[in-house]
């Protein structure tokens, strides 16, 4: 992609836009821009993941148990940004990947380009999932229902994506959208279930 079609990064208009598509999805995506580059949905995916990071390493110094952050111990603070940035770029990628393979299924764009920056919009959820990991204290079924409830609004937001902005057809994106949402619902249950049988096995 030339230079010229890069799309300058505008602090005020990320914001606003990060508002309005959880505000909004069916009105953010129905205006949202495909092309522009990979410098905006870059620089949004480094933002958004490294407040994730900021957040989930808070509660695990507060003494919490967030996922993956055993592997950090007591990291330094910069090496938390590091990681949380070189996280959020390498799953910004790998996800426009996977959007792309669930838009070719619904007939939807496959230009890489388009989906990356679908992606790069989807990952708004990251520091909100994050900053739902307080809930853990009160209890790790709620903490885990949830999730469940934030995982459905981002197909919600998914789903609006594909059929707004990568122009997918509506009725499969819609039969795999409930598809994904019961297998993230199923092992969301399974993993209480589990962690339930846990907790009451070891206190015997």
């Amino acid at each position: 992609m030339s230079e010229k079609n890069e799309k300058n990064f505008d602090f005020n208009e990320f914001i606003a836009g990060s508002i309005h598509s959880l505000r909004n999805p069916k009105g953010y995506f129905s205006t949202f821009s495909v092309t522009g580059g990979y410098t905006e949905p870059v620089i949004k995916a480094l933002i958004y993941s490294v407040i994730a990071a900021v957040i989930n390493y808070i509660w695990f110094i507060a003494g919490l148990n967030v996922a993956g952050f055993g592997l950090w111990g007591a990291a330094s603070g910069p090496m938390v940004l590091l990681g949380g940035a070189i996280g959020g770029v390498i799953g910004l990628f790998i996800g426009g990947v996977i959007m792309l393979i669930i838009s070719a299924i619904c007939s939807g764009n496959t230009d890489y380009e388009a989906n990356v920056r679908v992606v790069a919009s989807l990952m708004v959820l990251s520091p909100i999932n994050a900053l739902l990991g307080f809930l853990f204290i009160i209890s790790s079924g709620l903490a885990a229902l949830v999730s469940l409830a934030v995982s459905a609004y981002g197909l919600w937001m998914m789903y609006n994506a594909l059929v707004l902005s990568l122009k997918a057809k509506e009725s499969t994106a819609k039969v795999l959208v409930i598809i994904l949402l019961v297998i993230v619902a199923l092992g969301t249950f399974v993993g209480m279930i589990t962690s339930t049988a846990v907790n009451n096995f070891s206190t015997y």
